[in-house]
């Protein structure tokens, strides 16, 4: 399947986004250790947490979580501390997505997690066992969710969990989500040093629990404004000022791209305010998710930008930082990259592709970050664009009420 892309005349729309993926696949680990009865309300619908649901309600011995790398890591840890023995799989991307670190932590612990095929990567053999220990060192700079998967279970030890991370942090806001989420339950999860956090046991407190919407989604709708440009204006249901997630600093980084937001009583209200940058740098290692959406942005723009912090970019969905050089160089646009970790453009242009075709390479954000390029380039296609049930199930629908057309269309990929 393919969609060409035809956008609207003006933006003027108002979207219901989906719920944070984030925070309902943290808070249904925390519901399930809790053993808990009270509602969960307004879940994620994406496939991610419909697989982390199936997970946690099912009883099969081999359990597939597609291409859900939070759900691969947080279930590995959930299922090390719940009795019965599991095969915990997924995708071929997913099985080529390393996992060793988790594993071996977690074995320090005392768990016992076997590799079915290759060493350091899924499928793996989990046999819920009382874990007896509760000391372990991480290097800072490790995925956040091999941290959250660690801090999650450590409550429900019988010593409960010191956590130490050497070197730099990449991932703090992460961390510091599910830190929250976990108090929210009742823990006591804290930390007590610049590069220790401390987890007391005693379990978690069954309680009633609302998601909030997910700004990850909503960057998506400050590129449609940013690139709409003068009388655009979107709101946006479910977000909040003081919000749990580290994505909402994305709001700040669009109003130097000509977005302004203004929170009302129910979310926020996006328009054009025509302030852009003449050049954009910043670190986006506490926002990776962010990279491809402001990297397709800043290009369309005209904005050159230099995007450091991006090494877990080539671990996702795909290789984020290589689908994105590919697929702007279609729309004319020569990103280059540095070290696995550095994303810039200084303005290099090349000839591009009449009629562009987008690639998506099973990644969900590279469909959602390229749609709104359509807003600059007339018939654009995007290809496979149902990966964005990933994330966003109901993206495509929410752009045709905004007045996009999304044509189905057989287009030779470019």
């Amino acid at each position: 399947m393919q969609y060409i892309l035809s956008s609207p005349a003006a933006l003027h729309t108002d979207i219901s986004l989906p719920a944070s993926k984030s925070i309902s696949n943290r808070a249904l680990i925390l519901h399930a250790l809790a053993r808990g009865r009270q509602p969960l309300h307004h879940l994620s619908d994406c496939d991610d947490t419909r697989v982390m649901i199936e997970a946690l309600q099912g009883n099969d011995r081999v359990v597939d979580i597609l291409a859900a790398g939070t759900a691969m890591r947080f279930l590995t840890a959930y299922f090390c501390v719940t009795p019965g023995t599991r095969i915990l799989t997924g995708t071929q991307r997913m099985r080529q997505r390393p996992i060793g670190i988790l594993v071996e932590a977690l074995r320090s612990l005392g768990a016992r997690i076997d590799y079915v095929e290759q060493d350091g990567f899924p499928p793996l053999r989990v046999t819920g066992a009382a874990l007896q220990g509760s000391e372990v060192t991480l290097a800072g700079n490790v995925s956040s969710q091999y941290i959250s998967a660690l801090l999650m279970v450590g409550t429900v030890l019988p010593g409960g969990l010191r956590l130490t991370l050497e070197g730099n942090i990449v991932s703090r806001p992460y961390i510091d989500l599910t830190l929250r989420l976990m108090r929210d339950f009742g823990a006591q999860a804290e930390w007590v040093s610049e590069d220790c956090i401390r987890v007391c046991p005693g379990g978690y407190k069954d309680v009633e629990f609302t998601v909030e919407s997910d700004w990850s989604a909503a960057s998506y709708w400050y590129e449609m404004v940013a690139l709409a440009g003068r009388g655009a204006e979107v709101s946006l249901h479910g977000l909040f000022a003081q919000s749990y997630q580290g994505d909402s600093r994305g709001a700040e980084l669009f109003s130097r791209l000509g977005v302004r937001t203004a929170y009302t009583a129910g979310g926020v209200r996006l328009s054009y305010s025509g302030n852009t940058v003449e050049r954009l740098e910043e670190d986006l290692v506490d926002i990776p998710d962010l990279a491809q959406t402001f990297v397709v942005t800043c290009c369309l723009l005209g904005v050159p930008f230099r995007f450091t912090g991006l090494q877990s970019l080539k671990i996702k969905e795909t290789d984020r930082i290589e689908a994105l050089k590919a697929e702007l160089r279609k729309l004319g646009y020569i990103v280059r990259s540095e070290h696995d970790s550095v994303l810039s453009w200084e303005g290099e242009r090349c000839e591009p592709c009449a009629s562009p075709v987008i690639r998506t390479y099973e990644d969900h954000r590279m469909a959602m970050a390229f749609a709104p390029a359509s807003l600059r380039v007339p018939g654009l296609c995007i290809a496979e664009p149902q990966v964005v049930s990933k994330s966003y199930p109901a993206y495509w629908q929410h752009l045709q009420a905004a007045g996009f057309l999304c044509k189905d269309a057989a287009c030779p990929l470019s």
